[in-house]
Order: structure tokens, then sequence, then C-alpha cells
């Protein structure tokens, strides 16, 4: 894999205007694998005159190029053909997201599948877009209105999904007729440089999709605040996107930001257990739990909190942890050295806290451990709503149980959070479902089930987790704004 032209060659140079081009300057910076440590490729850095040249080709082609011309259907029609192509390599997609970000093979595949649906629903949507007409009180009048493509849209992504945070920006893009500048994040920059190629293969006309890799600090400031970009969109953490709304006050830019979470998963003893613990392992170590909505609040009804986080613990013990490119692996590395040392942090100050473990909590050592990025899956017993792993996100697969006596107590403790990204419930009784599902404060809450999505749905996060939303005709809004057209007919 890694003697792959595509390293060797694309991966050292930015995608603007529909050409390979090299980062002004030269400079560069290394990608490894993080199961492994091998080095995989050498990847431009973008400096701020950089993404100016990619925001005026945006900007070029999204005024005077072929683009404007596109009809919808000639926009269905790309989007078609990128999913088609996409359908085609989603094995080489899926083992560049494993090689570079650590998640196993079977996720990545599993997701690269799942993107080629995606597309061919934006492809559907594209057709879609409509205004209305107005009865204004003059008779003599007649109004409409028209949606219109907004213009120049940037995207600043994570690197915990970066083929699939790189689709769902770009689908909606493309959709609408709008261009993009894409900044994919340091640590995985593989899969987002090679669906450029896959845009032009597609016909995407040169300059609607580019894609300048670099530093947050440099080319994710520089995209943040260029006066050129017409809309951003922003995945990450929440004190990054605090920077990017500052950083696009400059030209008023509209913004959709998709931030941090520590989502609440919430067990009442008439539950089906076995789902629900189940469902608690997926939720809670999912990617090695660098998942934003990933479930790391478990409140357990009193009556079975004991015997339900110790089911959880067995059943994440039995996790296989390994380089991801091994089907049986269930959970690969951590994505960094950085990431690694930010979990062990957390657990050190959870233990000082007073916190129990119940499986996991220190780093795996020995023979591959050694030059990889791993940690297990960690269940913490006799956590404390005022713990610092109970209140912060972790970004690893470190799940704190605690227990909770009634339905109002844990709807209490679970929005007492500045996060409102997601949360779960667990419950036969329909009333109770219908009274969490209401009371909860986020943008997705999921009941006898957690983290499903659909293209068709809406998903995004409330309070410090942002806002917009992404999936569904709520994610295209973001990139139309409504034109009024008033014509006198007397």
């Amino acid at each position: 894999m890694t003697a792959h032209p595509f390293l060797d060659g694309a991966a050292k140079r930015l995608w603007i205007g529909g050409r390979w081009v090299e980062a002004k300057g030269g400079a560069t910076f290394e990608t490894r694998n993080p199961a492994t440590g091998a080095l995989l490729a050498t990847v431009a850095a973008a400096g701020s005159v950089d993404v100016e040249r990619a925001v005026a080709a945006a900007r070029e082609a999204f005024a005077n190029g072929p683009w404007p011309r596109f009809s919808p259907s000639d926009r269905q029609r790309v989007l078609l053909r990128l999913a088609d192509l996409l359908e085609r390599d989603t094995e080489l997609f899926a083992q560049l997201d494993t090689l570079e970000m650590g998640a196993p093979i079977r996720r990545t595949r599993g997701g690269a599948a799942m993107l080629v649906d995606l597309l061919r629903y934006y492809a559907g949507m594209a057709r879609a877009i409509q205004g209305e007409t107005a009865t204004p009180s003059d008779p003599g009048l007649f109004a409409c209105t028209l949606r219109e493509p907004i213009g120049v849209c940037g995207a600043i992504i994570p690197w915990n999904g970066p083929l699939w945070a790189s689709i769902l920006k770009l689908g909606p893009v493309l959709a609408t007729g709008c261009t993009l500048v894409l900044k994919p994040a340091e640590d995985a920059s593989l899969a987002p440089l090679l669906l450029g190629r896959l845009a032009e293969e597609a016909g995407v006309p040169p300059g609607v999709f580019n894609i300048v890799t670099g530093t947050g600090a440099v080319a994710g400031a520089a995209l943040a605040a260029s006066p050129g970009v017409d809309k951003l969109s922003f995945t990450g953490s929440d004190a990054t996107g605090r920077a990017v709304v500052a950083a696009s006050a400059g030209n008023l830019k509209r913004l959709s930001l998709e931030l941090g979470g520590k989502s609440p998963h919430i067990v009442f003893a008439d539950a089906d257990l076995a789902k629900a613990a189940a469902a608690t392992v997926t939720a809670a170590f999912g990617n090695s739990g660098q998942v934003c909505s990933a479930g790391t609040r478990l409140f357990v009804e009193r009556a079975i909190h004991d015997e339900f986080a110790a089911e959880v613990a067995r059943l994440a013990a039995e996790l296989r942890i390994g380089d991801g490119l091994e089907t049986s692996t269930d959970l690969g590395p951590l994505v960094s050295a950085r990431q690694l040392d930010r979990v062990c942090g957390h657990m050190d100050d959870a233990r000082r806290a007073g916190a129990g473990v119940l499986s996991g909590g220190e780093r795996l050592t020995g023979g591959l451990f050694d030059a990889g990025h791993f940690f297990p899956p960690t269940v913490l017993a006799g956590a404390t709503d005022d713990m610092r792993a109970v209140r912060e996100e972790i970004f690893g697969p470190v799940l704190a149980t605690l227990a909770f006596d009634d339905e109002a107590e844990v709807t209490r403790r679970a929005n007492a959070t500045p996060f409102g990204l997601g949360a779960g419930v667990w419950t036969r009784d329909v009333g109770r479902a219908h009274r969490m599902g209401r009371a909860l404060q986020a943008g997705s809450v999921w009941v006898n089930c957690y983290n499903t999505i659909d293209p068709a749905v809406p998903s995004g996060g409330i309070k410090a987790s942002g806002y917009g939303r992404e999936y569904g005709p709520h994610h295209l809004e973001e990139h139309l704004q409504t034109k009024s057209l008033w014509i006198g007919i007397d």
C-alpha cells in the first residue's frame, strides 16, 4: 500500500484549480501509520498564499467557469458518476483511512459503502431545489422566491473520519452549485486528496473542488479569515470552533459548526439489557472512542447499575485490539502520540479523583503495541459528575458509569453539560421514551438505538456542540440563499 503511486506523487501537492501544484515555499509535513509508526507520505503544507490561490480558483469557477451553466440534471449526473467511482475504489479509500487514522478496516469499508449512498442522495436532492410563489396583497404584483447557491464555501474537517467528512462537505456543494475549498486535518489528508482525483474523473470542472492540506494554525486559520469565502463549515473541537467564529467575522461569512460532545447514554431498568449493553460498547468504543457523539457518560438506573456496568466491562474486555488492517480487529490505535498522551492524562486524573477501573485503564505495551498508539477500552466505576473524565470530551475509549434513581434526576444530570450533540435512552416504556426525547438537550436523541444515521435525517448540535445541520434537506439549505423576485404585471 505504501508503494501506491498516489502516496509518492499527488500527496506532496495541493489540488487547486484542477491542477496538482506545489505549496509556495515547498513546506511539507509527514503522515504516519498510528499502528506501526511507519511513514506513509510527505504532504504539502499550504500557507496563507496557497489558501488564497484556492479561494480565487473557487471564485473564478463559481463566477466564470462552466460550472454556473450546469443545470440541476448536469450536477446530478456528476454526483452519480462520483458515487460510481467511489463504489469502484471503496477498498482503496478504506485502506487509506485505516492506514492513516487507525480505524479497523471493517469500519472504513462499511463507511465508504455508506458514502456511496450519501452521494446518490445528494444527487437526487440536486433536482429538488425550488423556490415558492407568494401572493401579494396588490393584485398588480407577482412575487416569488429563488433559491440560489451561496457561492464559495470553505470546509475544515477533522481526522477521525477523513473520507466521511470530505463527502459530507462536498456533496451539498455539488448539489447546490457552490464551489469548495477543503482543508483536511494534518493527521489524515490522504483520502481527501485522492477524492480530488476522483472528482476530476467524475467531471467536476476545474476550481469547483480545491484541496489545501496543512496545519490548522496556518491553512485553517487563513481559510476561516478569508474574505473570499461566503460560507464556512467546521467540524472539530469547541475551542477551535470559537476561534473559527472570531476569524470569520471579517466578512460575516455564514457558518455551520459541528463541535465536541459529551453525550449521555441512559439505561433504565426496564430496557432490553442485552441489547443496551452491546450498544453501549459500540457507542463508547467505536473508532477507539474517537467520535464526537460517542456515548461516554453512561447513566444506569441504580437497581441494575453494578450488574450492567460489569457486563459492559466484560464485553469491552473481549474486544480485539490491533492493527486496523487485520479484519479481526475491533479497535485500532489512537490517531497519534499526542492523542494517546491526552487519554493517559485523563486516566491519571480520574484515578486521583477516586474513580475505579472495571476494565482497561493502562496504555498497551509489548509487541505491536510498542510501535503504535494503543489504549484499551476502559470502563470507569465510582465516577461522579464533577470529575474531568465525566465533564470533558476525552476523544478516546473511556466510558464513565454513573448511577441514578429516577427520570427527573437523570434528565437534570444528563443536561448539566455545555455540550448538546447526542443522547441515548434505553427503555420499553413508550411514554418515557417520548418524555426523555423531548427533555434531553441534544441535536439527536436515539431511543433503543445509538448513533444511527441516514442521509435524509438531519444531524448537528446545540449549545457548545455548534449549530447548523448536516444530512437531509436542511444540509442543502446551509448552502443556499433566498432571493425575492417582484414583477409588476399591470
